[in-house]
């Protein structure tokens, strides 16, 4: 049993709060209650009210009375990301804890405010890359230590449409559409600035390929290469980047050997993303599926040349499920722990830092007219 239980604000009622954060909170009642809830449509907030388990939880359009509310003792930030920096700046400003979303942010400069304000909060960010919490992948991460030299990596993530799974997920999503018109205004020229203002700081042009790409490389990239820099570390160089949709790809150097970046989306219904990495006599595969329904594992692959029972040399292969606990639930118990313990945070701010400037090498190698 939890020692307490966390109070939980939701700022962002659309599809990924509906589908995974809620019934996560809700199968965790023993260590969180959703308490409050935010969002700009009427009519996503009574859906997603309905969705709470135990008291119903109070609703809100301001993401500030939220934050500053007292029955709110951490804040969950998953609405739209251009977004994301404001309101984890009003929750740390409030002294909450606060799990926000990737991306955090595509820019240098959001980091040091978030920084700068968690130096002056009580409450800690941690970012939501919750492949990096799932077993396999921590699995995996094990077994690559034990490879004597890594020779290449390949990290893939090419995907069908969400909504394939998300029509199966049995969660009963709804979209709304019932906004303001300067709300949606206000969203749009949030989103340029922020991307425009990205694409500035990398001395690449902004243009609708650029922010398209930017938006992408910050929402399905950032789980790729946040993953790639924790169980590989951080490439030398980009060699070569084609950023084209809808499938893009990328070369990174990291000295001693070669890693091919490939992702994108298309339309056939299967989620292929994976981290393979070689060794002279040894392969290990993280193998990811779709978060969007509850129970898939997260699995590992090892591929390997050992010796039989007589001394020969022979061929093994090991598939290993851990857990089927999905990645959301570790994640939310590795938040939890944070701030009801005190465990060190692993996604920090400064370790997303490290993400803006990796997207920042793609964009300048695969846009670098303006080089």
């Amino acid at each position: 049993m939890a020692s307490r239980i966390v109070r939980v604000g939701v700022i962002g009622c659309g599809e990924i709060a509906q589908v995974a954060h809620i019934p996560t909170f809700n199968f965790l009642s023993d260590y969180f209650q959703v308490t409050y809830l935010c969002d700009i449509s009427a009519n996503a907030l009574e859906h997603c009210r309905r969705k709470v388990a135990g008291s119903p939880p109070k609703i809100t359009k301001s993401a500030e009375e939220l934050c500053s509310a007292a029955e709110v003792d951490a804040v969950l930030v998953c609405n739209a990301s251009a977004y994301h920096t404001e309101h984890a700046l009003l929750a740390l400003k409030n002294n909450k804890s606060v799990l926000v979303e990737k991306p955090l942010t595509s820019s240098h400069r959001d980091i040091d405010q978030l920084q700068a304000a968690e130096k002056a909060s009580k409450g800690r960010l941690m970012v939501g890359y919750m492949r990096r919490y799932a077993k396999g992948f921590l699995d995996a991460i094990a077994e690559i230590g034990g490879i004597s030299q890594i020779q290449y990596v390949r990290v893939r993530d090419i995907i069908g449409h969400n909504s394939a799974s998300v029509a199966q997920s049995g969660t009963f999503p709804k979209r709304f559409d019932d906004y303001a018109p300067e709300d949606s205004q206000a969203l749009k020229d949030k989103e340029r600035m922020a991307v425009d203002g990205a694409l500035s700081t990398y001395g690449v042009p902004s243009n609708d390929e650029t922010r398209r790409m930017l938006m992408l490389l910050g929402g399905l990239g950032t789980h790729d290469l946040s993953a790639m820099r924790e169980s590989i570390g951080m490439p030398k160089s980009v060699k070569a980047a084609v950023l084209k949709q809808p499938i893009w790809t990328a070369t990174f150097d990291y000295g001693t050997f070669p890693v091919v970046y490939e992702s994108g989306v298309n339309q056939v219904p299967l989620f292929d993303a994976h981290i393979e990495v070689y060794g002279p006599d040894k392969i290990v595969r993280v193998n990811y599926d779709t978060p969007y329904i509850k129970g898939l594992p997260t699995t590992m692959t090892v591929r390997e040349k050992t010796t039989g029972p007589r001394g020969e040399g022979c061929y093994q292969e090991r598939y290993v499920r851990t857990t089927y606990e999905d990645n959301y639930t570790v994640e939310f118990k590795e938040w939890y722990e944070s701030i009801v313990n005190g465990k060190e945070i692993k996604t920090t701010i400064e370790d997303a830092r490290q993400d803006v400037d990796l997207i920042q090498m793609l964009m300048r190698e695969g846009f670098p007219s303006v080089q």
